[in-house]
C-alpha cells in the first residue's frame, strides 16, 4: 500500500501530483528519472479544468505492452487544503482507494482494469444470416401519395398585400406581393410506417469461451522480480506550491493508519482552522471594500451641480 498527502497551496487549474513506485534496485539511476522512466505503480490526483478531476491509479503489467489505467473515474479533492491519498493492493487481486481515510473506490483488478482478455468472444464461425430481417418498421404498401400532393406550393403571394401608392413600375419594376406561408402546405410526403411482420428482432452474435483467457493469480504482484526499490514524484503543474508529505509505503494497513494519525490527522484540524480564519478575513476585507465603494458612490450622487 502507498499513502501520502498532497496540498495545493494555490488553487490548481491544471496539473497532476502523482507518486510512482519504481523498480531498478542498485542499477536505478535517479539523475535520469523522468516521465518516461518505467514504473510499477502510478497513483495520485489529476486536475485539468472544472470537469476533469480524478485520482489516477495505473499499474504496469508484464503481460501487457501498455500500462493499465483504472476504467472508471475516481474523484479527487481540488481545494487548497491537505488531503491524504491511500492505495491498497491486496494478494487476492483486489484494490481500494482511500481519500482522508474514507474509501472512495474498491473492486477486483480483472473488473476495474484490463489485466485479462475477455472471458468470451464472438464466435468467428458465426455471422448474421443473409435472410435475417432486422427492420422493425416498413413503409405501408397501402399508403399512397394523394394525387396533386406535390402541386401544393410552400408559399403564396400575400392576398392582403397592396401595391404602395408611390410605387412606380417604370422606376421600381413590376410590383410583386410578398410571399407568406401556405397553410395548405404539409411538407414533403412521407409514406406511413407499419410494424414489419417479418421482423425477427436484433441479431446477437453468439459468444464462445475465449481460448486466450487465463486467470492470473498474481495480477497484484506488479512489483515482483526484484521488487520496487524507489519512490518518485511526477509533476505536471501550471502553478507552484504543491506540497507532499506523510509518505509511507508498507504492506500493513494498520501501520499506515497509525502513521496517518501521527502525521496527517495530527495537523489537519489546525490547518482547517487557519484556512477558515483566512477565508473569513478575506470575506471581511472584500465586504469592507464594497462598503467603501458604495459610500463613494453616494457622495458623488449628492455632490453634483444644481440646475
Amino acid at each position: 500500500m502507498i499513502q501520502y498527502s498532497v496540498k495545493h497551496e494555490n488553487k490548481l487549474d491544471c496539473g497532476g501530483a502523482y507518486i510512482k513506485l519504481l523498480p531498478g534496485g542498485d542499477k536505478f539511476e535517479s539523475t535520469k528519472f523522468g516521465g518516461d522512466t518505467p514504473y510499477a505503480v502510478l497513483f495520485g490526483p489529476d486536475i485539468c479544468g472544472s470537469s476533469n478531476k480524478r485520482t489516477h491509479v495505473i499499474f504496469h503489467y508484464e503481460k501487457k505492452s501498455d500500462n493499465l489505467l483504472v476504467k472508471k473515474n475516481i474523484n479527487c479533492e481540488d481545494d487548497t487544503l491537505s488531503h491524504l491519498y491511500t492505495l491498497v493492493l491486496r494478494p487476492d487481486n483486489t484494490f481500494e482507494v482511500f481519500v482522508d481515510n474514507k474509501s472512495v473506490r474498491s473492486g477486483k483488478l480483472e473488473e476495474e482494469f484490463d489485466f485479462l482478455p475477455a472471458k468470451e468472444i464472438k464466435d468467428p464461425d458465426q455471422s448474421k444470416p443473409t435472410n435475417w430481417v432486422d427492420d422493425k418498421k416498413i413503409p405501408d404498401p397501402d399508403d399512397v401519395k394523394p394525387e396533386g400532393y406535390d402541386d401544393v406550393p410552400k408559399e403564396l403571394p400575400d392576398p392582403d398585400a397592396k401595391k404602395p401608392d408611390d410605387w412606380d413600375d417604370e422606376d421600381d419594376g413590376e410590383w410583386e406581393a410578398p410571399m407568406v406561408d401556405n397553410p395548405d402546405y404539409k411538407g414533403p410526403w412521407k409514406q406511413k410506417m407499419i410494424d414489419n411482420p417479418e421482423y425477427k428482432g436484433k441479431w446477437e452474435h453468439p459468444m464462445i469461451p475465449n481460448p486466450d483467457y487465463e486467470y492470473d493469480d498474481e495480477m497484484y504482484a506488479v512489483c515482483k522480480d526484484g521488487g520496487c526499490t524507489h519512490v518518485g514524484f511526477e509533476l505536471w503543474q501550471v502553478k507552484s506550491g504543491t506540497v507532499f508529505d506523510d509518505i509511507i509505503v508498507t504492506d500493513n494497513l494498520e501501520e499506515a493508519k497509525k502513521f496517518a494519525e501521527e502525521t496527517f490527522f495530527a495537523k489537519k484540524d489546525g490547518e482547517k482552522e487557519m484556512f477558515d480564519e483566512s477565508k473569513k478575513k478575506e470575506e471581511e476585507e472584500q465586504k469592507s471594500m464594497m462598503d467603501d465603494d458604495d459610500s463613494d458612490l453616494d457622495e458623488d450622487m449628492m455632490g453634483g451641480d444644481e440646475f
